[in-house]
């Protein structure tokens, strides 16, 4: 019931609440080379090294913060471009380590033949949407972050001949990974979108959209949407990867439902950039977006009989990992929330309704800050997947979108390129 203390969650009060409340929580994740793992108190784990993943995603929010007017975003937003333009980039040989070198010092690692962090695509889909935000909110420097975060991906990940992201190299660009992943795939579609918005280079969209195409309306279309996630390099599915660890928090085995509802809302964003750049848009990525939620829905909330998505069913639809994830709520919102947007159907308004209830009573944690991150089966509080709080990226985002209108991006949102309730 809303209380004159308690606004209906999702609605435009409670949304701009939350969103301040999740800056608040992230600003403690600062550490000097870049923003840390937080835990579940919203301390920075001191045992876990400066990722990119995180401090890139970190970098992005405070980015749209800045943009939102907070006063304190800029210099967190500016403390983030600096980590990703110094301690976590490759100075000598270009591109970004998954993580800040043990030692910080990676020319005397290499001099001592000392291990590195890899380079992968995941991490730097992150560099670029930061870049790419922190560019579209005049941070300095982040144009110039930019510009080599995407010659890095032009060169060594984009594979021409495949239309697609290549997953990793070592740190010393000598050995990639016999493997192709539709998780970092799927998160260059959305950095890529936000390059397009930063450059205005509308050939960053196209790639987007042959990714998509690949992806969604080839491989997932082709399994009744469901969506493989790990390919050989030739891009052939692996429906048994980590059969055997089911539950790694990047590449479960199985379907993960909440990368469909992440794809259906990005297919979206994608429509309208070939819109805004003039050129027709396929009507299967609308047809595709509601394909893939409405699978999504029917298939992985509630299965087990307890409110909330499932984080993994197998091929048969079962579920495998049935940990509740605060990320797959979040898209889940915000998917709904857009085809409700494009498509006017009042449905999907009354699924955003719903799950944001069910994310305000479960997931919010008022007594520490930001979300809980996991849940068991029976909605209480876990870690058996993902421990802390190490991000609030899905979250923040879930509660702008809404604010600020659906655009191409919500950076490009927040900068008044265009948008539409």
């Amino acid at each position: 019931m809303t209380t004159s203390t308690h606004p209906a969650p999702g609605s435009p009060s409670w949304l701009a609440a939350e969103e301040r409340r999740l800056v608040d929580f992230a600003a403690g994740a600062a550490v000097p080379d870049g923003f840390g793992w937080l835990d579940a108190k919203g301390g920075v784990e001191p045992d876990r090294p400066t990722e990119t993943w995180i401090t890139a995603r970190m970098t992005h929010v405070f980015s749209l913060a800045h943009l939102r007017g907070d006063a304190r975003a800029a210099e967190l937003a500016d403390h983030g471009v600096a980590a990703l333009s110094g301690p976590l980039r490759d100075a000598e040989l270009g591109g970004w380590f998954d993580a800040v070198p043990e030692g910080g010092d990676p020319a005397r690692a290499r001099e001592r033949s000392q291990a590195l962090p890899d380079k992968s695509a995941y991490p730097l889909s992150f560099v670029v949407l930061a870049a790419s935000s922190a560019a579209l909110a005049a941070r300095p420097g982040a144009r110039e972050l930019l510009d080599e975060a995407l010659g890095v991906f032009d060169a060594r990940f984009w594979e021409e001949e495949a239309d697609c992201v290549r997953e990793s190299w070592d740190a010393d660009w000598t050995v990639t990974e016999p493997y192709r992943g539709a998780n970092s795939a799927m998160h260059w579609v959305e950095a890529l979108l936000a390059a397009a918005d930063a450059t205005g280079d509308t050939d960053w969209t196209r790639r987007a959209l042959a990714v998509a195409e690949r992806l969604v309306h080839g491989v997932a279309a082709a399994h009744d949407w469901r969506l493989p996630e790990h390919f050989t390099p030739d891009w052939r599915p692996l429906p048994d990867y980590n059969r055997d660890h089911p539950d790694h928090p990047f590449r479960p085995f199985g379907s993960t439902t909440g990368h469909l509802l992440e794809w259906a809302r990005l297919l979206l964003h994608l429509e309208l950039a070939l819109e805004r750049a003039g050129e027709t848009a396929p009507a299967w990525l609308r047809a595709d977006a509601e394909h893939l939620f409405a699978h999504a829905v029917r298939r992985g909330w509630g299965v087990d009989g307890a409110e909330g998505f499932a984080y993994t069913l197998d091929w048969e639809d079962r579920p495998v990992v049935r940990q509740r994830m605060h990320w797959v709520v979040a898209e889940a919102t915000m998917a709904a929330w857009a085809l409700a947007v494009r498509t006017g159907d009042t449905a999907y308004t009354e699924r955003y309704e719903r799950w944001w209830d069910y994310a305000d009573r479960f997931h919010v944690d008022r007594e520490h800050g930001s979300w809980r991150h996991e849940l068991d089966p029976a909605n209480r509080p876990g870690g058996a997947v993902w421990s802390g709080k190490p991000d609030v990226y899905h979250a923040y985002q879930a509660t702008l979108l809404p604010q600020v209108g659906f655009s191409t991006s919500i950076a490009a949102a927040l900068r008044g390129t265009g948008g539409s309730r």
